[in-house]
């Protein structure tokens, strides 16, 4: 059993040839055991292992009945849609004496998965080799993998913002410094959490890539034309969609979307 931890065709295959070839496993008995390991289920699967042929077996059907139990506890307690009764799963030593584990980390909305975390499961007899007389000392154990679980969290603070920063007030032409104050001071007058760069005549490309770096969600953009048309740009940083919003208006539509591209971010 412990051969059969790869998955997918190509590891399936392998694992097969490994089987009948090396350990000298019977081909029939190899294609039962090729035909089990992409099973994965909940209760249903125990159900159709109990009616097979592996149900008959005295030792098998200890297992299912203790996985079974393991899974009406799992429901008890409210995780049972994290819970997958897997039969591709294997560890590679020989002192597990009932239900193995692994932790795997779902992926997040559209990104991936980076497998497993942790692994372990139950080994009656090993703490007893050490103890007196070698009586026999219930034990599940696991193993975390603290460095894929650091990188993993590193990722994260890397996407998380670390500003509480909602605009940041930019231009793109020079001698609009004046300007881009008065709507820094508008939005500060109205509680919106906003910022520029102090610099007289900042390029406007060196202002967007501050937004993006400080995870800033909207830009709020004033130049000659805004100016003339009492108007006042407002950019996604994320998206990069723009639309033109009155001046008068513009606190509260800044609030708004910023808050709604924050969400996104």
């Amino acid at each position: 059993v412990v051969s059969t931890q790869s998955t997918g065709s190509s590891g399936i295959n392998a694992e097969y040839g490994e089987m009948v070839e090396v350990k000298g496993l019977d081909p029939e008995v190899a294609d039962k055991i090729g035909v089990l390991v992409q099973k994965k289920g909940q209760f249903e699967l125990i159900d159709e292992l109990e009616k097979s042929d592996l149900g008959a077996n005295k030792s098998a059907a200890e297992g299912l009945s203790d996985m079974r139990l393991l899974l009406e506890y799992c429901e008890l307690f409210g995780c049972l849609d994290h819970v997958s009764f897997d039969l591709s799963l294997a560890r590679g030593l020989d002192y597990y004496t009932g239900t193995i584990y692994e932790a795997i980390l779902a992926p997040e909305g559209r990104g991936e998965g980076v497998g497993s975390v942790a692994g372990g499961g139950r080994y009656d007899e090993l703490v007893g080799m050490f103890a007196p007389k070698g009586r026999s000392i219930p034990c599940v154990g696991i193993s975390v993998g603290i460095e894929r679980l650091f990188s993993i969290m590193e990722k994260k603070m890397q996407q998380c913002r670390t500003s509480s920063i909602q605009v940041l007030v930019a231009s793109g032409q020079k001698g609009l410094l004046k300007e881009r104050m008065k709507l820094l001071n508008m939005l500060w007058d109205n509680d919106v959490n906003a910022e520029m760069l102090y610099k007289a005549n900042p390029k406007l490309l060196t202002q967007f890539q501050y937004a993006e770096t400080e995870r800033i969600p909207l830009v709020a953009i004033i130049g000659e034309s805004e100016l003339q048309e009492g108007k006042v740009k407002l950019r996604n940083t994320v998206t990069k969609e723009e639309k033109l919003v009155d001046r008068n208006c513009f606190v509260e539509e800044a609030r708004s979307w910023a808050q709604s591209c924050g969400e996104e971010s």
